[in-house]
């Protein structure tokens, strides 16, 4: 049985255009020229029958929209079984208010992003009788749909920004951020949204994939700096860049996976430009740039 995924949303928070931004990128999206991305999300499936959302963005409505797949098959039938978060960011949790229609699903997450969602009770729209919430353990696999395991593990990160005090930690470890290590009975992929650092152990883990799709936020730390767009670098968000010695493709470079597919960028990020010598840069490397609706087969 594989695998197959579908990316509802490439983008980082805010998408491309984002609403208050005048960047090349922005501009350009707006007027056509280049493809227009909404915020982060990914839909798994072993059976195409059964699909799990990866974080609920807030474009999910027009998201499963534009995804045939997960239309509805009868009245109130959603193929949609399970969301699972990676962590609390808005960009990741606001598009559960939109799935709060009476529609059985099951929400997989750790205890400290539950902890996240409850202690807000805007989200007790999702009403307890039709939405079970599962808490999953690190390093513990669960079945988030028929034939489709899902393991979470620690990524390097950081808190929410709204929950952010005093000084704040760039690198945590633990249950706030994770990345997910998805199984078939013949396919293995990673899904990491968001990541400060590829440690060695989070190499070992991934090397052998059949594919991950990994952090490809910036281009480079400074880039939203330089912009004048942000007084915060890229590792103050919590995210590693693409390139440069301290980058994601350096560091993937001794790592043994299928397909290195690049999710969740920033609209300042020049690779959204098919044309940009950086996006060049990043295939030579044997990088794909996630877009809206690719699909992937393993």
């Amino acid at each position: 049985m594989g695998l197959r995924a579908h990316i509802l949303g490439a983008a980082a928070g805010g998408g491309l255009p984002q609403w208050n931004c005048g960047c090349e990128n922005c501009n350009l999206a707006r007027a056509g020229a280049i493809p227009a991305q909404t915020q982060s999300s990914m839909a798994v499936s072993a059976n195409d029958t059964c699909w799990a959302v990866i974080n609920a963005s807030p474009d999910i409505r027009e998201q499963l929209r534009q995804s045939h797949q997960l239309h509805p098959t009868d009245l109130r039938v959603s193929p949609i079984k399970a969301v699972l978060l990676t962590n609390g960011d808005i960009d990741h949790i606001a598009g559960l208010l939109t799935l709060r229609e009476q529609q059985p699903f099951t929400l997989f997450a750790t205890r400290e992003i539950h902890d996240v969602i409850a202690a807000n009770s805007v989200f007790d729209a999702l009403n307890a009788r039709f939405v079970d919430r599962v808490t999953v353990a690190l390093n513990t696999p669960v079945e988030l749909v028929p034939g489709l395991t899902a393991t979470l593990y620690p990524v390097p990160g950081k808190v929410p920004l709204y929950l952010e005090t005093g000084t704040v930690e760039t690198k945590l470890e633990g249950e706030q951020t994770v990345g997910v290590h998805l199984e078939t009975a013949n396919a293995s992929a990673h899904y990491i949204p968001g990541c400060a650092a590829l440690t060695g152990d989070l190499k070992q883990r991934l090397h052998g994939a059949n594919a991950v799709f990994f952090d490809g936020t910036l281009w480079q730390d400074n880039e939203m700096v330089d912009a004048g767009l942000s007084q915060k670098t890229g590792a103050r968000m919590g995210h590693m860049s693409m390139s440069g010695p301290d980058g994601s493709m350096a560091a993937f470079a001794d790592v043994h996976v299928g397909r290195k597919i690049y999710v969740h960028m920033n609209n300042t990020n020049p690779v959204l430009r098919p044309d940009a010598p950086e996006r060049q840069m990043a295939e030579a490397q044997g990088w794909q740039i996630a877009y809206d609706g690719l699909e992937v087969e393993l």
